[in-house]
């Protein structure tokens, strides 16, 4: 059972997430961040938690020490909770309702390639979440000329460069990542000019490969998160509230899952709520442990050890009964008691039935490993406008491969299952195959998107070609003199195209207006084709009533015969996919059409804006 306290409001550690695009230095960056901690141990070191690592203020002070002429760090913050977990998992699997468990992130950039895919992806995160960040100007040591001063601060370091080195790094920062942000609404500038940090974006340039601006970033980090979150950090020390990271199997404790406590303090016996696959789950806290102090909780063989409480915020394992179809990305709460719980229940049945469905529509299957990824996936969907069927947590399996079956009947593109970060079972497999369903996997959200997306097009492509080859298009050609290789029975002409396309199977008329029969074959030397476009010059075969010199002459132009209604889809349904040429060539058969007294052709006269006399 919970037994809470009640006292005065608490600072707990901010929640920073670093984010980036990959090889841009998000992990380089978090390890240098670490490292410099421990070697500051001596002041208190840090204290690596379930998926999170803790630099305590004493030591952000000890590093930021050279500073502080500059930027005074006093801190009352305990010190910053740093999560190791990838940026952009962090948040799709850590959620609050609402917003973000992240309180601020580190927007990390390579100072000599600016934004990227993944840049922009994390940009989109955190407009859409809310947090505040500063951008990390990583690489400085690439810049050229630079001369690398290791562990050194970026107003020492910069200081001590070249002038040459100086402007490159400025161009670079202005040039690459300044107006990047602008172009997107944000506010940026060097952090060393920026006069309001609430209004302005702080471009904080480091090296995570010499330590150089890590000072000025943890300094800068610290008194930004103390300055404008302290109604955010303030804590109760009331139940715990928290966010399911992962779940996993550990051999002697069973099912455990990996949280971040955000808020409170969780105890050992506490009643507490968490959402599953087949509805909420209330357990009770059985052991709560952590990896032994400095030691790498993703490392084989670490230590972990038994602890009575956590307080946020924090990282914990927590081994309980029932976990078994505990969902990452869930919320994590602490009942007073277990009608409290029993209370609870209600509001995480919707935190699951907002992103695990099943509709009776058409659409996609999405799978995804967590809730957060699959409301991520979701998210996007519905920007790019993609209509869900499905949408569920786990592997795919047969099942969901049936259900995208069913909408491909009805529209291809929506036969496809998108899984992110999760298998693909082989009866999956195997029914895949069978019914002509798409299956697209990856375990990175833009990834998954563009290969989907890009089928999606090329799917619509395709099927517009179809429907626009279904209709007889606008074209004319003029039959060479001297190259008439047969006169009838079929008639064999060299012509040259003039406007327009042609093909096998359209009908012709003369610009008299005469019915000359359909094109039968087209020919390059001695290969067949199967359209021909304005200024080619090929052979035609043509068959019906045909003989050059009676009904049609050498020199003479030759027009497709376009029925009225195909002009009109032409115009309606395809007027964007037929060339300009197409529809001059159109505007001319028309014409031809209304002189032969078929008034319906006004109409189409009319719709390219041509007065009628």
């Amino acid at each position: 059972m919970s037994t809470e306290k009640t006292s005065q409001p608490r600072m707990r550690q901010p929640i920073v997430v670093v984010l980036g695009h990959v090889d841009h230095g998000k992990t380089s960056l978090l390890d240098k961040i670490r490292s410099t901690a421990v070697a500051a141990k001596e002041a208190g070191g840090i204290t690596q938690h379930i998926g999170a690592s803790i630099v305590p203020a004493d030591v952000i002070e000890k590093i930021a020490e050279p500073l502080k002429k500059v930027i005074p760090v006093k801190l009352t913050i305990p010190g910053l909770l740093f999560i190791d977990t990838p940026g952009h998992e962090l948040f799709s699997n850590l959620r609050r309702r609402g917003g973000s468990v992240a309180d601020f992130a580190i927007l990390v950039v390579d100072v000599t390639k600016g934004f990227q895919n993944q840049t922009y992806e994390s940009l989109e995160l955190l407009k859409a979440r809310k947090v505040p960040f500063l951008v990390a100007a990583n690489k400085i040591d690439r810049i050229p000329g630079w001369e690398p001063r290791t562990d050194t601060p970026f107003i020492e370091s910069y200081r001590l460069q070249s002038e040459q080195a100086r402007r490159a790094l400025e161009e670079a920062i202005y040039g690459k990542i300044v107006l990047s942000l602008s172009e997107q609404g944000f506010s940026a500038d060097l952090f060393t000019r920026v006069k309001d940090f609430a209004r302005t974006v702080a471009v904080v340039p480091v090296s995570a490969k010499t330590g150089e601006g890590i000072a000025d970033l943890l300094a800068v980090l610290a008194g930004l998160t103390q300055q404008y979150l302290k109604k955010r950090l303030q804590y109760a020390e009331g139940p715990a509230k928290g966010s399911v990271l992962e779940v996993k199997e550990i051999p002697g404790l069973g099912t455990v899952v990996d949280a971040i406590i955000y808020d409170g303090v969780l105890r050992v016996g506490d009643v507490i709520v968490l959402n599953g696959k087949s509805g909420p789950i209330i357990s009770v806290v059985r052991s709560l442990l952590m990896p032994a102090p400095l030691s790498d909780m993703r490392a084989k063989g670490v230590k972990f050890v038994n602890v009575d409480e956590v307080h946020a915020a924090a990282g914990v394992r927590i081994a309980a009964a029932g976990l078994e179809e505990a969902l990452a990305g869930s919320s994590l709460i602490a009942a007073k008691d277990e009608k409290e719980a029993k209370e609870l229940t209600e509001a995480l049945k919707g935190e699951v039935k907002e992103l695990i469905f099943r509709r009776d529509q058409l659409g996609v299957v999405v799978k995804a490993d967590t809730l957060g990824t699959l409301e991520a996936m979701l998210e996007a969907l519905k920007k790019y406008e993609v209509p869900v069927r499905l949408a569920d947590v786990g592997n795919v399996s047969k099942s969901d491969v049936v259900e995208a079956s069913f909408s491909g009947r009805k529209d291809k593109s929506l036969g496809a299952v998108l899984a992110f970060n999760v298998k693909v079972l082989p009866e999956a497999e195997l029914e895949a195959s069978s019914l002509g369903v798409k299956i697209f996997q990856d375990n990175i959200i833009y990834h998954l998107l563009d290969q989907y997306l890009e089928w999606r097009q090329k799917l619509k492509e395709e099927e517009l070609e179809a429907r626009l080859n279904q209709l007889i298009r606008p074209g004319k050609f003029m039959i060479i003199p001297g190259y008439v290789f047969r006169r009838s029975d079929p008639a064999i002409v060299g012509v040259e195209v003039l406007g327009g396309v042609i093909r096998p199977g359209y009908p012709l008329i003369t610009a008299k207006g005469r019915e000359i029969g359909k094109i039968l074959a087209i020919r390059d030397n001695d290969k067949s084709l199967d359209i021909a476009r304005t200024g080619a010059k090929v052979a035609v075969s043509i068959e019906g009533k045909i003989m050059i010199g009676r009904h049609v002459d050498e020199g003479e132009t030759v027009y497709t015969d376009v029925p009225f209604d195909h002009a009109t889809r032409l115009l309606n349904e395809f007027r964007s996919y037929i060339s300009d040429d197409e529809v001059l060539t159109l505007k001319e058969i028309a014409e031809l059409k209304k002189k032969l007294g078929l008034k319906e052709y006004a109409l189409i006269l009319n719709r390219l804006g041509v007065t009628q006399g």
